[in-house]
């Protein structure tokens, strides 16, 4: 990162907290509804600070991304480069849903009662200039685990790896210190995937179960795991890694087991790259095998720019 371009981050690096809301919203066409959503946007800092001085300990965050769609409209500024709509991802079998969505808060606090009162206040100051697209309360499962048993994250960067990975640098100067975000609600077919013997199930994921070791990956032109599809390399051979802050929601009364997959990135063609190869296929055809059992709902890109970025949206 250059020390010549100043810019606060948001806190998409926040650590992995006990519960999360995931709250999508689409601009209505009211009169002053893009006026509002700025205001909000720019203040958004304050509204934090109010709820989260009720418990520092609690580790409140929020961050906030902007749809393609709504980029211009609300920032009025240089759109991030790769900045475009959610492509839908069609393989022989599974396809990846393309889904709509203006703003994203993923809202994030040791205490559910924290995100709670931040979304009720943000909702209460965005009033009728926004629609709900899709609210999910997520939870930590156990050891950091996914409802289909396994330790979700563990290929995540860590230290000084996390911004290199998840920052935009001198390579789009105008939105420096942003970030790309993709995603995905999943549901899982639990039934089905208790069939399966714990050796299928981790041959399949790539990693053991109860400690979560990696496996050997297939080789070449053989299936893949889904560990093996998920790893994305350029034609260098440099791995680039993505940050997942995923959490399992749902409900045993009705019937609901899921996973809300979302990824930070400083490359979007990474996020892209890695649902190619698991709904197409790599080689194209053998498909990731996760998706049998489990299935996208929807599928948006945002983008989150910098805090002080979003400080400045309220400027006349």
């Amino acid at each position: 990162m250059s020390s010549r371009v100043p810019f606060k981050p948001q806190q998409v690096d926040a650590p992995l907290t006990q519960s999360a809301t995931f709250l999508v919203l689409s601009i209505t066409d009211t009169a002053d509804a893009i006026r509002t959503v700025r205001s909000t946007l720019a203040s958004v800092g304050d509204l934090s600070k109010n709820v989260s001085i009720r418990d520092l300990s609690a580790s409140f965050a929020c961050t906030i991304g902007i749809g393609s769609d709504a980029w211009d409209r609300v920032t009025r500024l240089p759109r991030p480069a790769e900045l475009h709509p959610f492509p839908e991802v069609k393989g022989n079998k599974h396809t990846a849903v393309s889904t709509p969505g203006d703003l994203l808060f993923h809202i994030r606090s040791e205490r559910r009662d924290l995100c709670f009162e931040f979304e009720k206040q943000l909702l209460d100051t965005l009033g009728d200039s926004v629609k709900v697209v899709d609210e999910t309360v997520g939870f930590r499962y156990f050891d950091v685990r996914d409802l289909l048993g396994f330790v979700d994250g563990t290929a995540n960067p860590v230290g000084p790896g996390v911004p290199t990975s998840v920052l935009v640098a001198e390579e789009d100067t105008p939105v420096i210190g942003g970030s790309y975000i993709v995603i995905q609600k999943y549901v899982h077919d639990i039934n089905s995937w208790r069939t399966l013997k714990a050796e299928q199930q981790e041959s399949i994921i790539g990693r053991t179960k109860f400690d979560n070791m990696e496996l050997d990956d297939a080789p070449l032109q053989q299936q893949q795991s889904h560990k093996s599809l998920a790893t994305i390399s350029d034609s260098n051979g440099n791995e680039h890694e993505i940050l997942r802050d995923n959490m399992p929601f749902g409900s045993p009364g009705s019937g609901e087991f899921g996973t809300y997959f979302i990824g930070y990135s400083r490359r979007l063609w990474v996020i892209e790259k890695m649902l190619q190869r698991m709904f197409v296929g790599e080689p194209p055809g053998l498909h990731d095998r996760l998706l049998d059992f489990s299935t996208p709902l929807t599928g948006t890109t945002f983008f989150a720019p910098s805090a002080s970025l979003l400080e400045t949206l309220d400027d006349d």
